[in-house]
């Protein structure tokens, strides 16, 4: 049986659209992964996808891409092997240590746990987001430091994607956390990933789209929430966050540049809340904010 070929599209684009292409390659690739090329400031983006598949999706998701930013990429193809590519992405993902308490490996690393350290394995293969993402490595250090003066009782992981932050949470503080993704694989990776890291019964991971779902409304009001997403809808979302915000309830805000961080903290400044922390790595930021 002749091994199953994905394709990889391939884009270069200025920072200042970054997200908005990483946005519409999410939306249809099973992974997604950037390079920064800090001599010109331009972002290298591929996505992988089922051959053939999600083809009108794609089409559509550029459209809007060059529509918002008014930029248009040159977008090359190609083929890779599920094996090859699968070496590929187990190879770039080596066990990480993130700050002094995780350490978040992929299943294909063998041998004990790390002394000292809560350990969460994840699917390189299933790759919605792994921790070597800055975004995504900021928000476990800024966990690790919250939980020494914080202690939450209701957390909502929006936009969960692999689940490492609601797992990460779930481990940390014995405490259940309801994580939802708008993208239904995300959201059945990350409940396969809670099976796998033994913490199934304090996650409850589900498809939802956003604030507008009433099983989110309904589990509110949060005293933590993530929202490792975009500068985009973080601004459209900032009056519900708030508002299904517990008081003296803490967000995690990631996925913005350091460039986009007066924008978001200016939307969520209006809704009532305060910046606590900000946490910077490499070109991205990680906001606290508190009600």
């Amino acid at each position: 049986m002749a091994e199953e070929v994905l394709e990889c599209i391939s884009l270069r684009v200025p920072a200042e659209v970054m997200e908005t292409f990483e946005a519409a390659l999410s939306s249809v690739c099973r992974a997604v992964s950037f390079y920064h090329d800090e001599d010109v400031d331009e972002w290298d983006l591929q996505g992988v996808k089922e051959r053939g598949a999600y083809e009108d999706d794609l089409a559509a998701a550029l459209m809007v891409a060059e529509m918002v930013s008014g930029f248009s990429p040159r977008v090359t193809r190609g083929l890779v092997p599920v094996g090859g590519w699968l070496a590929r992405t187990q190879q770039a993902f080596p066990e990480q240590l993130i700050g002094a308490r995780f350490a978040v490996r992929g299943t294909h690393i063998e041998g004990p746990e790390r002394p000292g350290r809560i350990t969460i394995t994840l699917d390189a293969g299933l790759a919605f987001g792994t921790g070597e993402h800055n975004s995504t490595r900021g928000c476990l250090v800024t966990l690790e430091d919250l939980v020494k003066h914080h202690h939450p009782q209701r957390i909502l992981d929006l936009g969960t994607g692999s689940g490492i932050l609601a797992i990460a949470a779930a481990k940390l503080m014995h405490r259940s956390v309801l994580a939802t993704d708008i993208d239904a694989r995300a959201a059945r990776v990350a409940g396969e990933n809670a099976k796998l890291n033994g913490v199934a019964n304090m996650i409850h991971a589900i498809q939802a789209d956003g604030w507008a779902d009433p099983r989110i409304t309904k589990a509110a009001p949060f005293e933590l929430v993530f929202a490792n997403i975009l500068a985009r809808p973080l601004c459209a979302m900032a009056h519900q966050l708030a508002a299904h915000l517990a008081p003296g309830g803490v967000a995690i805000l990631a996925g913005l540049l350091n460039t986009q961080v007066n924008w978001v903290l200016s939307c969520h400044r209006r809704a009532g809340l305060r910046l606590e922390k900000r946490l910077v790595d490499g070109a991205w930021s990680i906001l606290t904010l508190r009600k």
